[in-house]
């Protein structure tokens, strides 16, 4: 029998104000109910915030209760989610570890409206709810359930090799973990950024090289990159960066055809990671003792506004966190270990 479960949820609107509502929500046999603690701020939900919707989709948090037929988590869990809200398990996407493109997904901005980070609480399918693993707080864990997870996905799919020479193009929510996943890797990995001031803190993250860009690409020559991954806010010029990959100069076309045949180059678009990549990644940064770069804020409408604003006026460093009222006021929450 499903249960009726109650919660908090902060909404956009369409003059952009953070309106705060309460919420009620079927919880399904296979439904966990989940206590967010913390909630990532992402670039994408800035698209969401003149539309009545509850806002949010990386967060963190606690098991509180589950549905009847919920195998895989008990109340106590600490759990992570993000994009992705429901799979089907069974379509050649799913049973390939390609399930973020599942034929039926169901994902934040086009299923399920009453269902946030920005919120007390959550109803998500027990498919898309990750362990979190020892070792990993959840204030870091919630901006890798998204943005963490987008970067790992495209740089562990698409035969990226120890050695290679590894271009991360952008410094800020994604490019600063890009920097540190592709080092950890074993990659030799090339800042490149339009603010000449990131160069030292790229280096700490990992960077081997740091080269100031204008108009996407370096003011000067440098050697040849084996991969070229864009982690910034604005469409790159593709027919200009063909240049910094090891290929051949040919006369270019706004989409440079020819070059692409030639030497075989792809330009590849990678959405968030599966379920299982995404679990390896966790284990990958309690392993090599990673964390993203964030700035807390509080999970209410002032905080929400403040880290918007934060955001919105290229301020982040490099992700903002919001952290419950719980959390904030030292309220006990048990977790289970």
């Amino acid at each position: 029998m499903s249960k009726s479960v109650e919660f908090n949820v902060f909404h956009g609107s369409e003059s952009g104000e953070i309106i705060p509502q309460t919420s009620r929500c079927t919880l399904g046999p296979f439904d966990a109910f989940v206590e967010i603690t913390h909630a990532g701020l992402c670039g994408t939900d800035r698209h969401f915030k003149n539309k009545d919707i509850a806002l949010g989709h990386e967060g963190a948090g606690i098991v509180r209760q589950i549905g009847g037929s919920v195998t895989s988590l008990q109340p106590g869990d600490r759990v992570g989610f993000g994009w992705i809200q429901k799979v089907c398990g069974h379509c050649d996407y799913c049973v390939s570890d390609k399930d973020q493109y599942c034929d039926e997904r169901e994902q934040y901005g086009t299923h399920s409206f009453e269902i946030g980070s920005f919120a007390s609480h959550a109803v998500w399918h027990e498919s898309m709810l990750i362990k979190l693993p020892d070792g990993l707080e959840p204030e870091y864990a919630a901006p890798l359930m998204c943005g963490g997870a987008t970067v790992w996905g495209a740089l562990t799919t698409y035969d990226l090799k120890p050695g290679d020479r590894v271009a991360i193009s952008g410094i800020g929510g994604l490019g600063h973990m890009a920097i540190q996943f592709a080092s950890a890797l074993g990659c030799d990995v090339v800042a490149l950024s339009s603010n000449p001031a990131k160069k030292d803190e790229a280096m700490q993250l990992g960077a081997k090289e740091f080269h100031v860009t204008k108009g996407d690409i370096p003011e000067y020559p440098i050697k040849k990159v084996n991969h070229l991954f864009w982690c910034g806010s604005s469409w790159p010029d593709y027919s200009k960066s063909v240049d910094l990959l090891y290929t051949y100069r040919v006369q270019k076309s706004p989409v440079p055809i020819l070059t692409l045949v030639a030497n075989g180059i792809k330009i590849q678009g990678s959405a968030v990671a599966s379920r299982l990549a995404i679990r390896k990644m966790l284990r990958f940064v309690v392993l090599h003792g990673m964390r993203p770069i964030i700035v807390k804020f509080p999970l209410n409408k002032g905080g929400i506004e403040a880290a918007f604003k934060t955001l919105e006026e290229g301020r982040m460093r490099y992700r903002g966190v919001l952290v419950s009222e719980q959390k904030l006021t030292g309220k006990p929450v048990v977790e289970k270990r």
